[in-house]
Formats: C-alpha cells, sequence, structure tokens
C-alpha cells in the first residue's frame, strides 16, 4: 500500500553476498518512493511483509557468493517460502525487477519470462569463460508491455541508453524446444557482450511487471556516471540518465494505475 501521501513502498530483498542493495535503494528513492531494504531471513520468517509494498527489488551482488550456482539457494529459499506471496505481488499489479544476480533468481523462480515450475531460460557462464565489466549500448523492443522500460523509449541515441554490467554467468539461452515470445524481449545489447540468445539483456512476463536484465541502471542514476558525461549536452543531462528511468517508470505506473492493496 502506499503511504497517505501516495507515495508508494519498495522493497528491496538483501542476503548475505549481495552488494547492490544500497545502490537499489537510492534508485528507488530518486524515482520518488519509499524505499525499505529487508533481509530474505526475515522475509522468509514472516511472507506477510510483501503485502505492505507496492515495488519490489531483487538487487545484485553475490548471494551466498554464487555457491552451488548463481542465485540458485536465494532462488531455493525465496520458493520454498515467499513464491505464493511473490505470484500474490504480481497479480495485484505490483512491478517487480531482478538485477543481475536478481535477474538469476527470478528466472529460477520461474517467474521469468513466465510463471512455470520448470524454467524455460537460464543464465549460464558467458560465452568467453569469464567475468567482464564494461558499458554496454541497450537497444529498447517498443512492442514490450514491460512496465519498467516505457520511459527508455525517449532515449534513442546509442551513445546515451548504455548501462554497466558485470557478471561472469549473464548468457541467456533458451530450452530446446521453447521459443520466446519477441515481446518479452524488454532489453537486448547492441553488441552482443557475453553470446546471450538474440543478444538478450532483459526480458519481462507477460503481464509486463515482472523484469529481469543483466546490466545495472542502479550503478547509472547520476549524469557523472556516464562514460560519455563530458560529451553531453546541458539539455540532455537536464533530465533522468537512462539507468533512473527504469525506476521512475515503475513508479509512476503505480502512481498512475493504483498500487498494491
Amino acid at each position: 500500500m502506499t503511504t497517505h501521501d501516495n507515495t508508494p513502498r519498495a522493497l528491496v530483498i538483501r542476503t548475505a553476498g549481495t552488494n547492490c542493495e544500497a545502490e537499489l535503494v537510492r534508485a528507488f528513492q530518486m524515482a520518488g518512493a519509499t524505499p525499505t531494504s529487508i533481509h530474505l531471513d526475515v522475509l522468509c520468517e514472516d511472507p506477510t511483509i510483501l503485502e505492505s509494498f507496492d515495488l519490489i527489488g531483487f538487487p545484485g551482488g553475490f548471494s551466498y557468493g554464487d555457491d552451488i550456482a548463481s542465485g540458485r539457494i536465494k532462488a531455493m529459499h525465496a520458493r520454498q517460502h515467499l513464491l505464493p506471496q511473490l505470484r500474490a505481488a504480481r497479480d495485484r499489479g505490483v512491478p517487480i525487477i531482478g538485477i543481475c544476480n536478481g535477474f538469476q533468481v527470478l528466472v529460477q523462480l520461474g517467474l521469468l519470462p513466465g510463471d512455470t515450475e520448470n524454467p524455460s531460460i537460464a543464465l549460464c557462464q558467458n560465452e568467453h569463460g569469464r567475468f567482464i565489466d564494461d558499458w554496454a549500448v541497450m537497444e529498447i523492443n517498443p512492442s514490450s508491455p514491460c512496465v519498467w522500460t516505457q520511459e527508455l523509449a525517449s532515449f534513442d541515441d546509442p551513445e546515451i541508453c548504455r548501462f554497466p554490467y558485470a557478471h561472469a554467468e549473464g548468457r541467456l539461452v533458451l530450452e530446446d524446444s521453447y521459443q520466446i515470445d519477441p515481446n518479452l524481449i524488454a532489453l537486448r545489447y547492441q553488441t552482443n557482450i557475453n553470446g546471450s540468445h538474440d543478444r538478450i539483456a532483459g526480458v519481462c512476463d507477460p503481464s509486463g511487471l515482472v523484469f529481469g536484465l543483466m546490466p545495472h541502471p542502479e550503478r547509472m542514476l547520476d549524469w557523472n556516471r556516464h562514460p560519455y558525461a563530458t560529451r553531453l549536452d546541458a539539455q540532455t543531462k537536464s533530465g533522468p540518465t537512462p539507468g533512473l528511468s527504469i525506476f521512475t517508470s515503475a513508479v509512476n505506473a503505480v502512481q498512475n494505475h493504483g498500487a498494491a492493496v
């Protein structure tokens, strides 16, 4: 539920090993929400806590040290204790985002690209078998229903719409018999940095509410973080960055269409 002044409440689900929860909290705050960071263990003890929030974020990092596989342990705990509440949140209109490790968790929960017990996509070791860390030009899919990327359409200059990335297991692959709906591909890399199928950088579910991506928009909330910051004109830098627009888009969707109750 929103606060009395119509400010949406955002939940950031952290755990041992996550390292981007502070950036995600700041992103929601800058976008106009009231964020709260809560440890996964607390939520597993009382899953009804999720009912109090209008937006939910799974941050990046290396949850539980990426033991077994990236995001596997966090996804296992969330599946065992939180999956019904996460589905209920989506069904009542709560936008949910997973970034990098959070994307891996949402996929393993079966919430992306659609609600299923057996995930049809996976995020595997990068094509060249090593950790990569740089910036990538993003291509936005205007046909996607993703509520998180609606405001990205205004960034039609590839020199501007760039996100940082940092991952070792970000190559998106499909189950042999599965064909992903092109509309669910919300973001692509202009150049395939990791070998992902169809250059996929981010996908949403059919509702457009659940969104996962490997790049880190929460690390590019200020123009002085942009790799070409000194080249950009003052008019461009007077508005939100592409990274921040990811979060303002979701916050505005909640405020315009009614918050979760």
